[in-house]
């Protein structure tokens, strides 16, 4: 895609994102066979529903065919939102993934496993798992030492209301 149409895809599709709450993660525009796909993804602090991304689908194919932003071609349109191990890039990614397990690769230390307590401007404190029956450690990293990230599915966790109980 090129950057100019990618601009004008943001220009016309960030204020309809906005206006519903939501954050524009990415677009994304691929062949798929003779027509093209345009990839659509929203987040927000308490998550996507199905809902807002068929009402949010409807009114983008409004505006798209309004435009002349995607030419001529046929497309199909996808609104979603991003998947649960979708790379950690952006500041409200992490203060969204607090209380997730996350797997770090560090720019200096190797990988690092551990689970984000607190995020600030800097960086976040992290609850380090301990191995062979210790205790969890804490650590904390700058977003700085951060080479790239991705939220570990966790399938056994506890959640927070069963370990209260």
């Amino acid at each position: 895609m090129s950057t100019t149409q990618s601009d004008r895809l943001r220009g016309l599709l960030e204020p309809l994102v906005a206006a519903k709450g939501l954050d524009l993660e990415e677009i994304e525009l691929s062949k798929a066979g003779r027509r093209r796909m345009l990839r659509i993804v929203v987040d927000s602090d308490e998550g996507v529903e199905l809902d807002a991304c068929a009402e949010l689908s409807r009114e983008a194919s409004d505006a798209l065919d309004a435009s002349d932003v995607m030419g001529e071609d046929e497309y199909v349109l996808e609104v979603s939102s991003p998947g649960a191990d979708r790379p950690l890039s952006e500041h409200r990614h992490y203060v969204r993934a607090t209380g997730r397990l996350v797997k770090f690769q560090l720019v200096e230390d190797g990988e690092l496993t551990a689970r984000i307590l607190d995020v600030d401007d800097e960086g976040m404190d992290l609850e380090v798992p301990g191995v062979k029956g210790r205790k969890a450690t804490a650590r904390r990293i700058a977003f700085t030492d951060i080479a790239k990230a991705r939220v570990e599915i966790e399938f056994n966790r506890k959640d927070k209301k069963e370990e209260e109980a």
